[in-house]
This record gives C-alpha cells, sequence and structure tokens, in this order.
C-alpha cells in the first residue's frame, strides 16, 4: 500500500516537475534583469509603516542646517587666514623676506618648520620668523634653498620680553608645550592675565616690540620667583606662509 502511494506521488511529481523549475528559473531570470526591482518594491510595502515619522524628519533638517552653517563657519575661517596671507605678503620690505612653510613639527619635541628660502634669499641664523599676528621663532639652520625655524615653543628657547602696559621685562622660555613660559625677574611683578608681551626694546638679539603672545595666568607661588603661561598670537599649527626679519643686517 505504502510502495502505492509512492509511485502515485513519483508520477504526479514528474509531470509538474517541469513547470516547477520552468517557473522558478523565469523567477530568478526576472530578479536578475531587474536588478532586484520587485523585492525593492515589496520591501517597500511592507516596511512603510516603520518609515521615519515627523520627529525624525525634523532632526534631520536640523543636521541638515547644522551642517550649513559649520560650512560657512570654515569657509570665513579660511577666508579670513587667506586674507591673512595676503597681507602678509604684501607687507613685505627690503630687510624682510616672505616664505613657505614646507613641513611643520609643532607637536613633537623638536618644535621646528622648514621653509623654501635659505641663504640664496639672504636669510641667516637669528633671524626673526613672523606669522599673522606675531613672533613664532628664530631662525636655526640655513642651507643655501632653504631654512630652520627653532619655535618659541620649543624646550630651552629663551628670548628677552616686556609687558608693555607696565614695562616689566622677563623672559620667555620654551617648555615643549603650545604655550611657553614667561618667568619673571621681579618677586612681585606688575603682571596680570590679559596684558600683551612683546619682545624686549633692550634686546640686542631681535627688533623691539614685536608682538609675541597674551598672558593667560600667572604662578605667584614659584620660587625664586613667579613665572606665567603665555598664548602665542600666531600659532604655528595654522600658518602656511611666515615673514622673516633679516635682523643680522642691521647688527
Amino acid at each position: 500500500m505504502v510502495n502505492t502511494r509512492r509511485k502515485v506521488a513519483f508520477r504526479w511529481w514528474s509531470k509538474k516537475s517541469f513547470w516547477f523549475w520552468l517557473f522558478t528559473s523565469s523567477f530568478l531570470l526576472f530578479i536578475r534583469f531587474s536588478k532586484g526591482a520587485v523585492l525593492l518594491d515589496a520591501f517597500s510595502i511592507f516596511s512603510r509603516p516603520f518609515w521615519p515619522g515627523t520627529a525624525q524628519k525634523e532632526w534631520i533638517v536640523n543636521g541638515i542646517n547644522l551642517e550649513q552653517q559649520i560650512r560657512i563657519e570654515l569657509l570665513e575661517k579660511d577666508n579670513h587666514r587667506l586674507r591673512e596671507i595676503l597681507k602678509l605678503k604684501n607687507s613685505i620690505t627690503k630687510s624682510q623676506v616672505s616664505a613657505a612653510v614646507i613641513s611643520r613639527r609643532s607637536r613633537d619635541f623638536w618644535q621646528q618648520l622648514e621653509l623654501n628660502k635659505g641663504s640664496n634669499d639672504g636669510i641667516k641664523k637669528g633671524d626673526a620668523v613672523l606669522g599673522p599676528g606675531g613672533l613664532l621663532g628664530l631662525i636655526e639652520t640655513v642651507t643655501f634653498t632653504t631654512s630652520r625655524v627653532r619655535l618659541l615653543t620649543a624646550p630651552a628657547t629663551k628670548i628677552g620680553v616686556w609687558i608693555e602696559r607696565s614695562k616689566v621685562h622677563a623672559v620667555l622660555t620654551g617648555v615643549g608645550t603650545n604655550r611657553p613660559q614667561l618667568n619673571f625677574l621681579e618677586k612681585m611683578p606688575d603682571a596680570q592675565s590679559g596684558d600683551i608681551v612683546s619682545t624686549s626694546p633692550v634686546s640686542t638679539l631681535l627688533p623691539p616690540n614685536l608682538p609675541v603672545g597674551v598672558i593667560q595666568s600667572i604662578n605667584y607661588q614659584n620660587l625664586p620667583s613667579p613665572y606665567a603661561v603665555v598664548q602665542l598670537i600666531a600659532s604655528p599649527e595654522a600658518i602656511d606662509w611666515v615673514r622673516v626679519e633679516r635682523t643680522n643686517d642691521k647688527r
């Protein structure tokens, strides 16, 4: 009895298998050549109840508005940077050299910049290097076509400066961070946060009254004399062009 049922089922399957495989092959070919459009439409219909509502639409609109606002701010900053570069290049005098930054190591221990101008352009060791806003550092080494800048933030870099408001003299010392240290010569200096620091008029190494930075904080408890933390006006990380003051020509 069982064998008879199996034979009947086999005969039915053998008659219908041709149409089954024909239908299956045709369906797969249709999916292949339509690139799954039918499946995507079906998925869209069944998933419609789970589509984002009005709240999520507002999030998307707010995200787009925020993106546009950020783009505008970045364009304004880039425009300001390009204007400063143009101003820097147009203000060059005979005793100055405009140079491009071709390499920077402003975040590691060495705190250096590489410029595309060298002794062929009159640059010498010890010349002052300025960016938009103020002093960046000093020329450390020179080749025929390039020069290396030791930044004010580099360890052991020292220059004489003063606070123009109170005429207090001090020594700006690099400590390897992006904010150098201002070491005062007096135990109770007339200094406060926000004071402008510039090169000292009594310095024999640098031109006087070059802007350097702004005092951020002062530690009066330090011995034997207080020190301050200075934020440089010119940021080495965001400068593409510099101006080299050929100070050696004036000595």
